[in-house]
């Protein structure tokens, strides 16, 4: 069973922030179809028999350099949206590889020099009654999305597949030919369930992904406020 706390300490954050009001939309995608914008030596991983794509928009919050008690003057809260799946480095670690980053923050897009694929856009967040809803669209780019959730009920004891969907304690990019993992470090998520009532969205084609079938597996949370994200290193070269 994957963690469902984080698998390391981060004791040298690069950076600090909360992850709130997150929502967790995952298909099953045939695994050739998620292999091929993959780079070696990473491994899709798979459970179910199926490789996984998560649709992740949530709020980025008190954003702030390590030893810093409080956000960074003048830096809002400001919504962020990823598309990703789940790899394993030959080491037998696993983490996330990210099709695409959509962000309102022009500060995030630092991240590109590791490869970390920002994409610039204006994206909104808004919570009204028992919903929360979901909006973004890329600045050049066609890519778009509006979702709209119901959360549900705390998920007292998560399952195997909701640890799997929803912790993972790496990232991994590339750039100039090397491939770089970035940890991080929050504590466990609190998970509900959460039903879709709206979704519209072509990120997944424009990462080069088939459209999604069946019915996604969709969790909510409130977030985490105790984020640390540790100092990116090159971890391989890659083909």
């Amino acid at each position: 069973m994957a963690a469902y706390g984080a698998e390391q300490r981060v004791r040298l954050p690069a950076l600090c922030a909360g992850w709130m009001t997150q929502t967790f939309v995952h298909w099953a995608y045939p695994v050739q179809a998620v292999r091929a914008l993959v780079p070696e030596p990473l491994v899709v991983e798979e459970y179910e028999g199926s490789a996984w794509v998560g649709f992740t928009p949530f709020v980025m919050t008190d954003v702030r350099p390590p030893g810093v008690p409080s956000a960074l003057p003048g830096l809002p809260s400001f919504a962020e949206t990823n598309l990703r799946t789940y790899v394993r480095h030959p080491d037998g670690r696993d983490g996330l590889w990210f099709f695409s980053l959509e962000v309102a923050c022009p500060l995030m897009l630092g991240a590109q020099v590791i490869g970390a694929p920002y994409h610039p856009g204006v994206l909104k967040v808004t919570r009204s009654g028992e919903t929360v809803r979901y909006s973004g669209r890329r600045r050049p780019g066609r890519a778009s999305y509006r979702l709209v959730v119901r959360p549900g009920a705390p998920l007292e004891r998560p399952t195997e597949r909701d640890v799997r969907l929803t912790s993972r304690w790496r990232a991994y990019t590339r750039r100039l030919g090397l491939l770089w993992e970035t940890p991080v470090e929050h504590e466990p998520w609190p998970l509900a369930g959460a039903a879709i009532e709206e979704l519209e969205e072509n990120l997944t084609s424009e990462a080069g992904l088939p459209a999604p079938a069946g019915e996604p597996v969709v969790h909510f949370s409130d977030g985490v406020r105790h984020v640390r994200m540790g100092v990116s290193v090159p971890c391989a070269r890659t083909p």
